[in-house]
């Protein structure tokens, strides 16, 4: 009779310690946090064959895990309707400079003039990959507009 109970006191304790382990950094699904936005510091770019203007805001960013690496995804906000081949543009390379990457959100504007609406009309979502070997390198992900930018750490 108490084998039984033990066990279950036992098996109950255990799975109350796995609210720990959620909120841990054992837990791959918190290894990137929530972004932040900041200003745009735009430091030197090696890309000059993309002409492209950057989007005018970028208002989210998220990591999403996967089993070969991480998809990031990013939304950014135009100042008009009609913008289109949105991508999220390595400033250098993939090899992180002191453990960051920086993307920057290049978007084509439309051919003729259109109306500028709502912003749920104007946002625009981007994503792209990483590899497991890729992220085991990089601490922060940033992600370049024309107004600000946003970032997530490890």
């Amino acid at each position: 009779m108490t084998r039984p109970i033990i066990a279950a006191l036992a098996l109950t304790m255990l799975l109350s310690a796995c609210g720990a382990v959620r909120d841990s950094r054992l837990n791959p699904f918190n290894w990137f946090g929530a972004s932040r936005s900041a200003p745009t510091t735009l430091g030197p770019t090696l890309i000059t064959e993309d002409t492209r203007p950057l989007v005018a805001q970028v208002t989210s960013l998220a990591i999403d895990r996967t089993s070969t690496g991480a998809i990031i995804r990013a939304e950014g906000l135009t100042p008009t309707q009609g913008w289109w081949n949105a991508e999220l543009v390595p400033q250098t390379s993939l090899t992180p400079i002191d453990g960051i990457v920086v993307y920057h959100f290049r978007i084509s504007g439309p051919d003729r003039q259109t109306r500028v609406s709502t912003p749920q009309s104007r946002s625009v979502s981007v994503a792209t990959t990483l590899t497991q070997a890729q992220l085991d390198t990089i601490r922060e992900i940033v992600v370049v507009g024309a107004e600000n930018q946003r970032g997530t750490r490890r």
